[in-house]
């Protein structure tokens, strides 16, 4: 154990992936499609999407939310790892970006475990709720606009099982959260959001220095 956070620098992270990353086939094909995208920043990194699969596995998850899919990437990584009959249900807004997360299921051979729920997040999960999933899900993954983010865990908390798990992405937000200079609209609301989890005593916290960050909050 250590006390500290070892600094990741380009050469050791590279090192990492070398070590410990197993990436299929369709997916090292659509990051490397998505790497020259104008909206790059959007893809989860590959060791975030190999730990959602991990975490997929050892909660034993079968029902999994996603919000905000863009191409594909992390919803085919969780949907790798369910169990037979387990479903994940895919909400995004873009059908551009959606049209190439089908072909992603496809290629990864998980088409016909997720169901793609197209429109506004905040309607399509009070749709679900209305439709009696309240405490269905195992696991929600929120990776979407940065100003809903608290109104999104309000409502995958009502979606997610107790002891379920939110899994949500750019906590860290590239480090703008911890410059007092940085007033960006998007930097403001994940800061918000982060003393919301924080003060929140209805889930355990933790956050993973991943990637771009990834809070976990296991629902009490």
């Amino acid at each position: 154990m250590s006390r500290v956070h070892t600094p990741i620098v380009d050469g050791l992270a590279e090192y990492l992936r070398q070590i410990t990353l197993h990436e299929p086939p369709a997916l090292r094909h659509v990051r490397e499609e998505s790497e020259g995208h104008p909206h790059a920043s959007m893809q989860t990194s590959p060791e975030q999407g190999q730990f959602l699969n991990f975490l997929v596995r050892i909660t034993g998850a079968k029902r999994i939310l996603e919000v905000g899919t863009f191409m594909g990437y992390s919803s085919t990584w969780m949907a790798l790892a369910l169990p037979p009959g387990g479903r994940l249900t895919a909400c995004d807004l873009s059908e551009e970006y959606t049209r190439r997360a089908r072909q992603t299921w496809r290629e990864a051979g998980v088409e016909d475990r997720i169901e793609l729920r197209l429109g506004p997040a905040l309607p399509t999960l009070d749709a679900l709720a209305a439709e009696g999933n309240a405490g269905a899900f195992d696991l929600a993954f929120i990776d979407a606009d940065k100003s809903n983010y608290a109104a999104y865990y309000d409502r995958a908390m009502n979606l997610v099982r107790t002891g379920g798990v939110i899994a949500v992405d750019n906590v860290l937000w590239h480090g703008r959260v911890a410059d007092p200079e940085d007033r960006d609209t998007d930097t403001e609301a994940i800061r918000a959001f982060n003393r919301k989890l924080h003060d929140d005593p209805r889930i355990a916290l933790s956050l993973v220095p991943l990637g771009d960050g990834l809070t976990l909050a296991c629902k009490l």
